[in-house]
């Protein structure tokens, strides 16, 4: 029995310790005597004890702090920088390879490329285009940590930059140049707001004038012709009566006086004295006697 324990039971120790699994989120890599042997996917493995070695990769979605670091931007001023990078080791078989033989500590050179590659971006920004070009800085962040680390296996998903900030007496001093433009601007649009409300008065005034004017026009070309109309009549009715009222008084003086007058027959004299006193018919029968 003390025979059969001494040989079954590190036979069994050596299949538990063996005994691999690899969770869903991740991939392995196993060697064997040093040398890459086979890729392991989810699920269960078994590999020697001391002849085999299983590398576990994870190929999630990680993120990694560029920590703040101090900037001199091309205006001479001092900012501190942060970033995040966020990545993730690709599941195929090479990309996990490459994670492992082809770069040393991944997170650890993200890091450190993203610190390099701030301090080139932002050294040629003054503090102000910095804080106001956050998005250009983030793609060329970006695409630099892209094209780097290809070989790694590694896709960066993508780059946040955290903060810049100046130091505690620049920041006061923009602060200040800040709520100095915005108190510029509220009093421009407060003038221009005011200048509109009093433009719009004087166009109301000027259309109310205008209003005023024409209806008085109006009123004076209608009295006018109220008149004209009126001049019209009276020249027609009075002017006219009156010259056949002349001719009746010639006529009545006339037969006061027993003169012969002569009235041609149809004549507007005979028609007048026929409707005023209905003598048209003695007069012409007189006429023709004489």
């Amino acid at each position: 029995m003390y025979l059969y324990l001494m040989v079954i039971l590190p036979v069994l120790i050596a299949l538990f310790i063996g005994v691999k699994i690899v969770r869903p989120t991740q991939r392995g890599l196993i060697e064997r005597l040093g040398k890459y042997s086979s890729f392991a996917g989810p699920g269960f493995h078994w590999i020697i004890p001391i002849v085999d070695r299983m590398f576990i990769v994870n190929v999630t979605e990680q993120m990694v702090d560029a920590q703040p670091q101090e900037i001199i931007t091309n205006d001479n001023l001092n900012a501190s920088v942060d970033a995040q990078v966020y990545f993730r080791v690709k599941d195929n078989e090479e990309s996990v390879k490459g994670s492992i033989y082809n770069v040393y500590d991944y997170r650890y050179q993200i890091v450190n490329l993203a610190r390099t590659t701030l301090r080139n971006i932002i050294g040629t920004l003054t503090l102000k285009s910095a804080n106001s070009e956050r998005g250009k800085i983030n793609a060329e962040l970006y695409k630099t940590l892209h094209t780097e680390t290809m070989g790694w296996g590694i896709e960066i998903v993508r780059t946040e930059l955290k903060e810049i900030d100046p130091p505690k007496d620049v920041q006061e001093t923009m602060n200040k140049v800040v709520k100095a433009e915005n108190e510029k601007i509220a009093a421009i649009d407060s003038a221009t707001a005011a200048e509109t409300v009093a433009d719009g008065i004087k166009r109301a005034k000027i259309k109310e004038a205008e209003g005023y004017k024409r209806a008085k026009i109006l009123h004076a070309e209608g009295e006018a012709e109220a008149i004209k109309l009126v001049n019209e009549a009276a020249d027609k009715f009075f002017i006219g009566n009156a010259q056949i009222l002349r001719k009746l008084q010639a006529v009545e003086t006339s037969l006061q006086t027993n003169t012969k007058i002569v009235v041609p027959t149809g004549s507007e004299l005979v028609n007048i004295i026929g409707e005023m006193a209905g003598a048209v018919l003695p007069v012409a029968k007189k006429s023709k006697m004489e």
